[in-house]
């Protein structure tokens, strides 16, 4: 199957406490953590194009084949929508350029399941006791086995994706996945069995 990949990458990472935009961190072998992220798609063949969406000052950092470089927007779907515009692919999948550890056989198994879906996210069934909460009271504790932890990519059919975000502004969603079910769409889910950590706070870069 032949997609596209948007990377979001325009965040100010304010928890990372790096002063910058924490995609642009080195890491030890010299690569920043977007250059992973970049990496994983770019040596896919299935990958037809990947659109990088970043902000303006950064845009002389963003290289690779098959890249593409857009201006991000004031919230992340803003962001998200811009890289939308130029999907040309019949499925696109999204990915926070903060997760560098995508491993090639959770992208396989992503496209497997997206080539009979119309949306897909990878993800991990919760290990740990789950509780609901109420204010510091605790309400219930929930089946973890019916707890799914989403990751990043999320993949869909192109043209969902694109009418969902063009028809659907006033909705507030906290993922791609999310604005899709609002609109009564099953949303298949994929287990990833690798590591794929999204790197959000100071003592995430530790020891990188």
């Amino acid at each position: 199957m032949k997609y596209d990949a948007i990377i979001v990458a325009s965040g100010k990472g304010q928890r990372a406490n790096l002063g910058y935009n924490k995609v642009f961190y080195r890491l030890k072998d010299g690569r920043s953590v977007l250059d992973c992220s970049i990496a994983r798609f770019a040596e896919d063949p299935d990958c037809y194009k990947i659109i990088v969406v970043t902000n303006p000052e950064y845009f002389h950092e963003v290289k690779g084949q098959k890249v593409v470089v857009v201006e991000g927007g004031k919230e992340r779907r803003d962001s998200v929508y811009n890289g939308l515009k130029k999907a040309e692919s019949e499925y696109v999948l999204i990915h926070d350029g903060a997760r560098p550890y995508l491993h090639s056989e959770a992208l396989n198994d992503l496209k497997e399941k997206l080539s009979q879906n119309d949306c897909v996210v990878l993800g991990r069934i919760a290990t740990d006791t789950i509780k609901l909460i109420d204010g510091e009271t605790v309400v219930e504790t929930i089946d973890r086995n019916k707890v799914f932890q989403a990751e990043t990519p999320q993949g869909f059919r192109t043209e969902l994706i694109k009418n969902a975000y063009e028809n659907c502004a006033d909705i507030n969603f906290t993922d791609d996945c999310s604005l899709v079910e609002s609109l009564g769409y099953k949303v298949a889910i994929v287990i990833d069995r690798f590591e794929n950590k999204k790197l959000t706070k100071e003592e995430d870069f530790r020891n990188l």
